[in-house]
């Protein structure tokens, strides 16, 4: 484990690449990823992991999560397996479908996290391409289409906020509190940041006694998360560029730029 891993699961990396069609993002894990697609329909083709109750597929010599599984890998300590990367899938009979060059294409994606040609394919009727090594520490996702990213975010913040900043009840005691999912509408106004990379910071959320305020600061590209932690370290320093807001008494979240 990095030196900062522990910490970063109270902040949201996320750095946006549109035309290559994937996410580089630090602080969002996939027992999360998993509980924001609650309905995923789709099996998981494991092309780098250490999850011992996979199924094998002659074809492709990879072994697979079937859907019924996929909440117990996420229950699993995953961030120890050091790389794990999958494709999700529709049927098996999509898999033995592949060819040679497509099967060469996935060892590629496994092994150095990066797309020889667009990572969707036909047979698969992928979603996604899942790419982690230490999950939640380094994560590139592709997405086929960015509203299922937009939506995994939205649940995802309120999630860690919830997790995070726990209130006390007339007792004293503390209990986690819920809060409703951040709209896409919001979110996709902060893309032209997301584009050069930004840190949504959970743990310097601000509760106030109308609101919570979580700063979100633009820090830039990085594909080495270290780098990324430090450069977070810098800005919290100076006045955040946005603050998502949510709205106590209305129940709504808002943006405000800065």
């Amino acid at each position: 484990m990095k030196k900062h891993n522990r910490d970063v699961r109270d902040l949201i990396y996320v750095h946006l690449n549109q035309p290559a069609q994937y996410v580089m993002s630090c602080g969002i894990e996939f027992r999360e990823f998993a509980a924001a697609f609650s309905e995923f329909a789709n099996h998981l083709l494991l092309l780098k992991h250490q999850f011992d109750d996979g199924d094998f597929n002659r074809h492709t010599r990879f072994e697979y999560v079937p859907r019924e599984r996929i909440g117990k890998l996420a229950r699993e300590d995953i961030h120890a397996y050091g790389d794990f990367c999958w494709v999700d899938f529709a049927e098996e009979e999509g898999l033995n479908e592949l060819n040679g060059q497509e099967i060469a294409e996935l060892l590629y994606l496994g092994h150095l996290k990066h797309h020889l040609r667009t990572p969707f394919y036909n047979q698969l009727d992928n979603r996604f391409v899942y790419l982690a090594h230490d999950d939640g520490w380094f994560n590139k996702t592709y997405y086929r289409s960015f509203t299922d990213f937009f939506s995994m975010l939205g649940y995802v913040i309120p999630l860690k906020l919830g997790d995070l900043k726990l209130e006390k009840t007339l007792f004293g005691i503390k209990k986690r509190r819920s809060y409703p999912i951040v709209n896409k509408e919001l979110l996709i106004s902060l893309v032209p940041y997301m584009k050069e990379g930004i840190c949504i910071s959970i743990k310097d959320a601000e509760l106030q006694r109308g609101r919570v305020e979580i700063p979100v600061w633009v820090i830039g590209d990085f594909a080495n998360m270290d780098d990324m932690v430090e450069a977070y370290s810098q800005s919290v320093r100076k006045p955040c560029h946005a603050k998502i807001v949510f709205d106590k008494k209305t129940k709504e979240w808002k943006l405000f730029v800065i």
